[in-house]
């Protein structure tokens, strides 16, 4: 489904609903939301072809595509197949002043749907793997800085020597 056009001037600096228009970061808020948590979408403008998923309710753009699963889907297995196809997607991105991308690349994509229970199977594997991959991405260099100062203060304190003054 597409989603719906606000004009600029709806927005708002903070709010409740995050407003996706042409690329993963909002554009601003909302009052309103007109997509559920737990939904796949694309970009079809600007940085057309990026993959997202929101846990939250949000408000799609008319340059957002997001898809209403059946109950034999899960979204998130949608957002994890439709990673595997990015290179693809982005092949099909118009190259233009704006480029966009037609909801027919993805109309026309075949989908696996294996049980409910392997796609569950599937996305816990997925979601474990890119919460380690985020750790290291954002942790690593956390732990690294603490393990700088905790060198520096043990340096320090091993070359920091009682003031007797020998005479």
């Amino acid at each position: 489904m597409r989603g719906k056009r606000l004009v600029k001037s709806q927005l708002e600096e903070s709010g409740k609903y995050a407003v996706f228009q042409n690329s993963m970061t909002p554009l601003g808020y909302y009052h309103e939301s007109n997509v559920q948590a737990d939904t796949t979408f694309i970009i079809s403008a600007g940085s057309a072809g990026e993959i997202g998923y929101s846990n939250y309710d949000f408000w799609a753009a008319d340059d957002v595509y997001y898809f209403v699963t059946p109950e034999n889907f899960k979204s998130r297995f949608l957002y994890y197949f439709l990673l595997t196809q990015q290179n693809k997607i982005s092949g099909q991105v118009r190259k233009a002043s704006v480029p966009r991308l037609s909801k027919t690349v993805f109309e026309k994509m075949l989908i696996p749907i294996p049980s409910l229970d392997e796609q569950e199977r599937i996305v816990a594997i997925l979601d474990k793997f890119d919460t380690i991959t985020t750790s290291i991405s954002e942790g690593l260099p956390k732990e690294i800085e603490l393990r700088k100062k905790q060198y520096e203060y043990y340096r320090n304190l091993l070359l920091t020597f009682p003031n007797n003054n020998i005479e």
